[in-house]
């Protein structure tokens, strides 16, 4: 699903990002990326959604290469790859149904279909009593929900999540994960960037990516690199 070969990341005034990462998450699969601020861990993030390409190396992501993709049809990879970050990044004064239709109006979903959908989905994420609910009236992990909902617009194969409970406290944390585990279960790869070391010892069975200083320091699959 996500495939990343010799990568690095270079920025004209920060330097190097990553270098020469390397790693495959697999159809299904659920992996934590860790590593302190500056690691690496969002430059991943948005390589693995084209929102960036690498300086060097290749991602491919769902079937598609960085190496041969071109910007202007970078919207076919949107449509296999749901992303989810720390901010919610949702549409301020309007309803969760809103935020959630206005991301299917933006996909092409035919007019008739939005309604029903956006419905389905906030109710796949638990928020079905809150659809009408200006989103800033919403708690933290409200929101995140909301925008967990969006981020299913497309029916994703691969969900890319930076940071998704760094606003959220103890209890809208665990509510989160628990979702994004079933949406894991229903066969979609979840990569998960994250600090929380206390989240991630919670659950030793997963997979764990560390980066430090731009570079894949460990791989629980492979132990230390």
């Amino acid at each position: 699903m996500i495939k990343l070969t010799s990568v690095s990341k270079e920025y004209p005034r920060r330097g190097a990002a990553l270098r020469d990462v390397s790693f495959e998450v697999r159809k299904g699969e659920f992996v934590f990326l860790t590593g302190h601020s500056g690691s690496g861990k969002s430059t991943t993030i948005r390589l693995a959604h084209f929102a960036d390409r690498p300086t060097s190396g290749e991602v491919r992501v769902s079937g598609y290469s960085s190496e041969r993709l071109p910007e202007r049809d970078v919207w076919k990879i949107r449509r296999r790859v749901g992303c989810v970050f720390q901010d919610f990044r949702l549409l301020p004064g309007r309803t969760a149904l809103e935020n959630v239709a206005f991301a299917l109006e933006v996909t092409g979903t035919p007019s008739k279909a939005i309604g029903p959908k956006a419905n389905r989905l906030l109710s796949q994420v638990g928020l079905a009593a809150k659809a009408g609910a200006p989103v800033n009236e919403l708690s933290g992990g409200e929101q995140q929900r909301v925008a967990i909902a969006r981020a299913l617009v497309s029916e994703p194969v691969v969900l890319l999540a930076d940071e998704p409970t760094g606003n959220l406290d103890d209890r809208a944390t665990r509510g989160i994960i628990d979702l994004f585990f079933e949406l894991n279960a229903m066969g979609m790869a979840v990569l998960m960037a994250t600090h929380d070391l206390e989240l991630v010892r919670a659950h030793p069975h997963l997979r764990v990516l560390e980066l430090d200083q731009g570079r894949l320091v460990f791989d629980s699959a492979g132990e230390a690199r």
